[in-house]
């Protein structure tokens, strides 16, 4: 049996298994000096082990307020979530190092650091995710000696050194050029698939949902719900050659209808707001 066979079977095998995250009818209400806000209303999301996962949604849909309760940051207002917490979890967001002042890899193992791992151990385990997302050599340059790829990566570095088991990425390429992002996302499906890893994605960009997910969840414009689950069936490993594929594109398509439908109707709310404070500011 070669490479690509035995994993499809383990991940069809980890599928069967209990789910590592389970969200049930989850909902979120803000009060603000304005009245109650409805940022996500039931939504519901069950993960196996294993499985990529990419969120995407209208600006204002509640994606980032989601991601916060799966990680604990915010109570839900109703509805459970239920993680194997065994597995462990991590949040990595952002291209921005910690330290500015610290060279790659003891910016990689700061978080150990900060758990009193010792010393050795620490920087053993920050040379492997190092060599992991490709930066072999690039062990002692600082943050500003990196182009803004080479920055992200040793983020993901930094984060993969906790081992979790589920990882939440909040837009974490969002701050990339198009191309850097594509690279990117072939080197997070290589590491997903070499360290067994469950992953979520919050992203806004429908090219890099289709390349690296499993499935796709689309949510609805504010209060946030589920419009569609949309399972992405492309044979893996996924390469960034696969976007010119008419596959492809009709994953790409399906997505954006559905988009677009929920950003226009957020722009027509939007509008009809602001056209009623102007008739109310005029009276």
């Amino acid at each position: 049996m070669n490479t690509a066979s035995r994993q499809a079977d383990e991940a069809a095998r980890a599928r069967t298994a209990p789910p590592i995250l389970t969200v049930d009818g989850v909902s979120r209400h803000f009060d603000t000096a304005d009245g109650r806000v409805d940022a996500v209303s039931d939504i519901s999301l069950s993960v196996s082990h294993g499985e990529f996962v990419s969120i995407i949604g209208p600006s204002g849909c509640g994606k980032s307020t989601l991601f916060s309760m799966i990680g604990g940051l915010l109570p839900a207002s109703a509805g459970a979530i239920r993680i194997d917490y065994a597995a462990g979890t991590m949040t990595a967001e952002g291209v921005t190092l910690k330290r500015g002042d610290k060279i790659t890899i003891d910016n990689v193992a700061f978080p150990l650091e900060l758990q009193w791992v010792a010393r050795s151990e620490r920087l053993e385990k920050a040379r492997h995710f190092i060599d992991l997302v490709g930066l072999s050599g690039f062990e002692r340059s600082y943050p500003a000696q990196l182009s803004g790829g080479m920055r992200q990566r040793v983020s993901i570095a930094r984060t993969l050194v906790f081992e979790p088991k589920l990882l939440l990425m909040d837009e974490p390429f969002a701050a990339l050029d198009e191309q850097t992002r594509l690279l990117l996302g072939d080197k997070v499906s290589q590491i997903q698939a070499t360290l067994d890893q469950t992953v979520l994605l919050i992203t806004h960009n429908i090219a890099e949902a289709v390349q690296l997910s499993d499935r796709v969840m689309i949510m609805s414009y504010r209060p946030g719900r589920n419009k569609r689950i949309l399972p992405i069936d492309l044979p893996r490993p996924r390469t960034s050659e696969m976007l010119s594929s008419d596959a492809f594109g009709h994953y790409v398509a399906r997505i954006w209808a559905d988009l677009r439908e929920e950003a226009g109707r957020g722009m027509r709310e939007t509008e009809g707001v602001s056209a009623r404070g102007a008739d109310h500011a005029s009276s």
